[in-house]
C-alpha cells in the first residue's frame, strides 16, 4: 500500500515538472515571438511622433541620426539608457526630443516622448504606450483628446514651480473628474523632464562628429 502511494506521488510530482518545463518554454518562446515586433512597433510609433513635436522648420540637420544616448535617471523616470534626438539650426541648438516614462500612472508606466526647445521651452508632448483605464487614461492621447497640448510653450517658468500640479492638488493643469492619477503622473514627468533638460542641456548639445560633417558639407555646397 505504502508502496503503491509513494510511487503514486513520484508520478505526480514528475508530471508537475513536465508541465513546469512545457509552461515555461512556452512562455520563453512567446515572449522571443513578441519581444521584438513589439518593440519595432513602439519605435515607429515614436519616430511618428517626433514629426509632431519637432517639426522640420525647427532644425536642420538629421535630427534622428545627430543623437546621443542618456543614462537612466529618476529626473527621466527611464531604468535604462534612453536615446534624445538633437535638433540644429545653422549648427546652433534648436530643439531636443526626449523619451521620458511616468512611473506612476494608474495601472502602471506611461512612455512619453516630449520636444524642448533650446529656451526651455516644451515643443509638445506625446504618449507613446500606457495601460490606463480605457475612456479615463485614454484622453492623454493626442488622438482622442487635445488635453496633452496644454503642455505646448511651458517651461520651468511658466508655470511656477509650486504649479507644476492638476488644479485639485492647487497647481495649474486641467484634468478630467473622476481620473486625476493619469494627469498628475504626466504633469510630474514633464516637469521632471524639463529639469533634466536645464541641468543636462550643455551636455546633450556638445558638438556631434556628424552634425560637424553635415555643417562642413553645408558649407561647400554654398561654395
Amino acid at each position: 500500500m505504502r508502496r503503491t502511494i509513494a510511487k503514486a506521488s513520484i508520478v505526480t510530482a514528475l508530471n508537475l515538472l513536465f508541465f513546469t518545463v512545457i509552461g515555461t518554454g512556452l512562455l520563453a518562446i512567446t515572449y522571443q515571438l513578441t519581444h521584438d515586433p513589439i518593440a519595432r512597433s513602439e519605435e515607429k510609433e515614436k519616430l511618428r511622433l517626433v514629426t509632431q513635436i519637432a517639426p522640420s522648420e525647427t532644425y536642420d540637420n538629421d535630427i534622428i541620426k545627430d543623437s546621443v544616448q542618456l543614462a537612466a535617471d529618476t529626473l527621466l523616470g527611464n531604468d535604462d539608457t534612453t536615446v534624445a534626438y538633437l535638433g540644429r539650426l545653422k549648427g546652433e541648438p534648436s530643439i531636443a526630443v526626449l523619451q521620458v516614462i511616468a512611473p506612476d500612472g494608474y495601472s502602471g508606466k506611461i512612455s512619453l516622448i516630449l520636444s524642448i526647445r533650446s529656451d526651455g521651452k516644451v515643443g509638445g508632448v506625446r504618449v507613446i504606450s500606457h495601460k490606463e483605464t480605457p475612456g479615463l487614461g485614454d484622453y492623454i492621447e493626442i488622438a482622442r483628446s487635445k488635453w496633452i497640448t496644454n503642455f505646448d510653450g511651458r517651461s520651468l517658468d511658466d508655470p511656477k514651480d509650486s504649479d507644476w500640479k492638476v488644479k485639485k492638488d492647487g497647481g495649474a493643469f486641467d484634468y478630467m473628474a473622476g481620473a486625476t492619477i493619469t494627469p498628475r503622473a504626466v504633469v510630474k514627468a514633464v516637469h521632471k523632464a524639463l529639469q533634466y533638460f536645464a541641468q543636462h542641456r550643455d551636455e546633450m548639445f556638445k558638438p556631434h562628429p556628424l552634425a560637424k560633417m553635415e555643417a562642413a558639407s553645408n558649407e561647400g555646397d554654398k561654395k
